[in-house]
């Protein structure tokens, strides 16, 4: 019987061939084994018991209980860099829609009448004139997958790049271009960039990070670019730093009632990785994670969980969800031995408040030894593979 895996919204075909004959992807399923979704909100949605991953097809998941399904065992996987590219075209963009007022030329050309639109269009331009960006300063908050490949081409286009993230990895340093200017406070970039786009995720931290506060360290005159996550931004002090003209503009990916019909402020519906290719991209890795998970017990791009796999070796494998508390390996590898079984192979990792182990065993293991393990203090999911 194959495994189901529910898509709570549409995913690209392409999961599917990527699932294999052993799963089916579908819309409609009693007892899944895993959920795939996009943009639908599984905040107070009822999770069927028999999920133990959930693969978000995309980097986001703002609308996912992240913790509440840490607290049950139920995996969350994202994928990270695989809409990197679309969200960068937009981004550079929007780099223009803010230099140059585009939009606003287009809609006040569409009301031209009469036989001489030429001549009105060549008279009136000169209310949309802008500004290049070469040369400018560019301040990019966040130098994750998207940062990295919007700071390296804006440096291409001729800018001067200035780049902000104390968490940046060792993968996205190697993949910086040499020319940018890493920055040791996000004061640094507010007080020195003429563009500043912000590709950072949602937290506490993040949230209400451009404010009035914020703002009046910026240049006057400063553009600001968020395709990250709305509520990064306070609207109302947006408005109010557009109206009075120290933000130049300001172009958001976030649709919101107060932000519609303000001059100087470009909102799009949501554009960032609505791009065949990142759909395909991001649900190919998506697949890729809940397979490697559900036959091999491997774990690649958990937000909940750490990064954890080992190559498959010995009879059996035994994967076990639980606390990062002392003596609880111990406990773990007590159970088994002392059931007459060698365990081959061992792999442990821990962040935060919880950790994952996976063991391979030379023979089989039983129901009763698995119940034995699960019934231990801080374990909170088992699984025999």
């Amino acid at each position: 019987m194959k495994k189901q895996i529910l898509k709570l919204n549409a995913i690209s075909q392409l999961a599917d061939a990527r699932l294999g004959d052993g799963f089916e992807l579908t819309d409609k399923a009693s007892a899944p084994i895993a959920v795939m979704l996009r943009s639908f909100s599984m905040h107070g949605y009822a999770l069927p018991e028999s999920v133990i991953a959930v693969a978000r097809a995309g980097a986001g998941v703002n609308n996912i209980p992240v913790a509440e399904y840490a607290e049950r065992g139920v995996v969350v996987f994202n994928t990270p860099g695989a809409n990197a590219n679309a969200v960068k075209e937009l981004c550079l963009a929007s780099l223009l829609l803010a230099s140059r007022d585009i939009v606003g030329g287009i809609q006040w050309t569409k009301t031209l009448k009469g036989d001489d639109i030429a001549a009105q269009a060549e008279k009136g331009k000169k209310q949309f004139a802008g500004c290049e960006i070469m040369g400018k300063t560019l301040g990019v908050v966040g130098l994750g997958a998207i940062g990295v490949l919007v700071g390296n081409n804006a440096v291409r286009l001729g800018m001067r790049v200035l780049g902000y993230d104390p968490f940046i990895s060792i993968d996205s340093a190697w993949k910086l271009n040499h020319n940018i200017t890493k920055i040791d406070s996000v004061d640094g970039i507010f007080e020195s960039s003429d563009y500043i786009t912000l590709h950072v995720p949602l937290t506490d931290g993040t949230r209400g990070l451009i404010n009035a506060k914020s703002i009046a360290k910026m240049k006057d005159g400063v553009s600001i670019i968020n395709l990250s996550r709305g509520e990064l931004c306070v609207n109302a002090d947006i408005i109010a730093a557009v109206k009075s003209g120290k933000v130049r503009a300001y172009i958001t990916d976030f649709a919101a009632p107060e932000l519609i019909g303000v001059d100087g402020i470009t909102v799009m519906p949501h554009l960032g990785a609505s791009t065949d290719e990142a759909e395909d991209n991001c649900a190919v890795m998506a697949a890729d994670e809940l397979v490697d998970y559900i036959e091999n017990g491997n774990i690649k791009n958990s937000v909940n969980f750490p990064a954890c796999a080992a190559p498959r070796t010995g009879k059996r494998r035994v994967t076990v969800i639980h606390r990062n508390v002392k003596n609880v390996l111990n406990s773990l590898t007590d159970i088994i031995s002392k059931d007459g079984i060698n365990i081959e192979n061992f792999v442990s990792q821990s962040r935060g408040e919880y950790a994952y182990t996976i063991i391979d065993t030379e023979s089989d293991i039983s129901d009763k030894l698995i119940a034995d393990i699960a019934a231990k203090d801080n374990v909170i999911k088992v699984r025999k593979i």
